[in-house]
């Protein structure tokens, strides 16, 4: 891509901040320090100071700078080329998952950098925490590092301010969540059908009164997981609106406090989905404190630490973090070798592991 036509190509990309954008043929050029003095009409030493907020440069000179880096989608080389080999990669990959705390995020994190060791790659990783602002400031940072290519867990609306990114070659993959506003490969749980095969599960012991402890509500992967259980109750003949669900989880605590209200009302349910781990979790501690863990049925979505040792085992909808991120970093160096197939998404089926919670008949009595 020539520099007369980059002014062009960044008010393009301004234009379809939220279109899809797909995997076709693209220039691989990064906009340098040069092509924004060139756009800018300044020196390079200019941009540089600028760029690194140094005095002695006018509030004009500044807006100018500053307006040809953001038309450039211009980022800053935190090395300034020194970890940059003779085929213009860094070695290095840009990983961010939902929080280093959670189970399934560091066995992810695992299977990337055993991955990406195999190809002599390292890997920066950070923790999302579901905060979109922790999330964009994340993927600068590691584009910052220029980073060969990038597998993001998101919590934003849109990633569409990855499409730069995208139109230049740079690899993006998403695992756990699909994107939106952006076309991008994808690995994914079924967590719709997961979900179902629970609520199955629990019906086909004798459950009617069940209850959903899930997630954030305007995060993709609860949403799916909802779906799955309600829907799989309306299958069943049973009134969704009557159902306890409750949602906006998102720590052992405030499962644990959740699940012990639903326990101070006239009918407490007789099975709980957990729809996240750390929600089972506090599902469990809840169940033990009241002493009610032996006769409320309960299957977690995505397994939990020492499930199988409890009294009884926890019933699990299992995913498959290993996989998932085996296969994320391998669609990453598939395309750094020259894969510009379609978008892919890739999902990695779940499966029930019956341990004994979720095999609990329906208690014929309250106590």
């Amino acid at each position: 891509m020539s520099i007369s036509d980059e002014p062009e190509a960044g008010r393009t990309a301004g234009a379809n901040a939220d279109a899809l954008v797909s995997h076709e043929p693209r220039s691989r050029a990064r906009p340098t320090m040069r092509h924004v003095a060139t756009l800018a009409g300044v020196g390079v030493k200019t941009v540089s100071r600028v760029i690194n907020g140094e005095p002695n440069v006018s509030a004009a000179t500044s807006a100018k700078v500053l307006a040809a880096a953001r038309s450039l989608d211009y980022q800053p080389d935190l090395h300034a080329g020194n970890l940059r080999r003779a085929d213009g990669r860094t070695r290095t990959l840009g990983l961010l998952v939902g929080s280093v705390d959670n189970p399934f995020a560091g066995a992810v994190h695992r299977a990337v950098e055993d991955a990406a060791l195999d190809h002599g790659v390292s890997v920066f990783a950070s923790s999302l925490d579901d905060d979109p602002e922790r999330e964009q400031a994340a993927v600068a940072a590691f584009l910052r590092r220029r980073v060969d290519g990038l597998i993001l867990t998101t919590v934003s609306e849109s990633q569409s301010y990855l499409a730069p990114e995208v139109r230049r070659g740079t690899p993006v993959v998403f695992v756990d969540r699909e994107p939106a506003g952006i076309a991008s490969d994808a690995v994914v749980s079924d967590n719709t059908d997961g979900a179902a095969l629970a609520t199955r599960h629990l019906l086909a012991h004798g459950h009617r009164r069940l209850a959903y402890l899930g997630d954030r509500s305007d995060i993709r992967t609860a949403q799916e997981r909802r779906r799955g259980f309600l829907d799989e109750l309306g299958r069943a003949g049973i009134a969704t609106g009557d159902v306890p669900v409750i949602e906006g989880i998102h720590d052992e605590e405030t499962a644990r406090l959740a699940t012990l209200a639903l326990f101070d009302t006239d009918e407490p349910p007789t099975a709980i989905f957990g729809a996240q781990n750390l929600v089972t979790i506090g599902v469990i501690r809840a169940l033990r404190e009241l002493g009610r863990h032996r006769d409320t049925a309960l299957i977690g979505f995505d397994d939990v630490p020492l499930g199988d040792l409890l009294d009884p085992g926890v019933t699990v909808i299992a995913q498959d973090p290993h996989t998932i991120g085996r296969l994320a970093a391998e669609r990453v160096f598939a395309r750094l070798d020259g894969d510009e197939s379609p978008a892919a998404r890739v999902v990695v089926p779940t499966v029930l592991i019956e341990r004994g919670s979720g095999e609990l008949p329906p208690r014929t009595a309250h106590r």
